[in-house]
């Protein structure tokens, strides 16, 4: 069941500790993707938080990046998740990324976190002006998939991906934020 007070947030300085917590839980449970990143965060904490504020206003972009919002799901002094808005799509994330991407702490999944993440984010990409928004998932995330059901998303396709090596099956939903939308639909 999902607790009351959940709060959807942006990154600040003053979390430093709380986020590098989350960060742990990762490697608690045996997931060791992060902890390349924490190192790096908590080396320039600051650095990390003005990264994220670039990203959002579009300034000091690399590669292949666009601009995005990041966003902590809260409950009171625990980040229960966090997730990125994607402000719009290029070839790549049309492949794979898509407009939304999240994760939610391992010991904290399976609750309704993610659903409630998912749909918090649904309104800020409704307040930037979008009208549909790509989410996509690994086929074998059942949890994901459902996840994104919940808050509307449509499957459009599905297409190969290679991740870390492995090649993946990638299904790519869309969610229409104006109501309407069909299956297949493109707008």
């Amino acid at each position: 069941m999902v607790e009351a007070g959940l709060r959807l947030i942006e990154p600040a300085e003053e979390l430093r500790e709380m986020y590098l917590e989350y960060i742990d839980a990762f490697r608690a449970a045996g997931e060791s993707r992060l902890q390349d990143k924490r190192k790096r965060v908590a080396n320039d904490f600051a650095g990390f938080v003005q990264k994220c504020r670039d990203e959002a206003a579009g300034h000091n972009l690399t590669g292949t990046h666009v601009p995005a919002t990041s966003y902590w799901l809260v409950c009171g002094r625990r980040i229960l998740g966090t997730c990125r808005l994607r402000h719009r799509l290029n070839a790549r994330l049309q492949q794979h990324g898509g407009h939304i991407g999240y994760d939610v702490r391992p010991n904290e999944r399976c609750k309704g976190y993610a659903t409630r993440m998912l749909s918090m984010v649904l309104e800020r990409a409704r307040a930037l002006g979008l009208t549909r928004v790509m989410v996509t998932c690994d086929k074998d995330n059942i949890a994901s998939a459902r996840v994104i059901q919940k808050n509307g998303g449509v499957l459009d396709s599905e297409g190969w991906w290679w991740e870390d090596g492995a090649k993946v099956m990638i299904q790519r939903y869309w969610i229409d934020l104006q109501g309407g939308m069909t299956q297949g639909e493109h707008r």
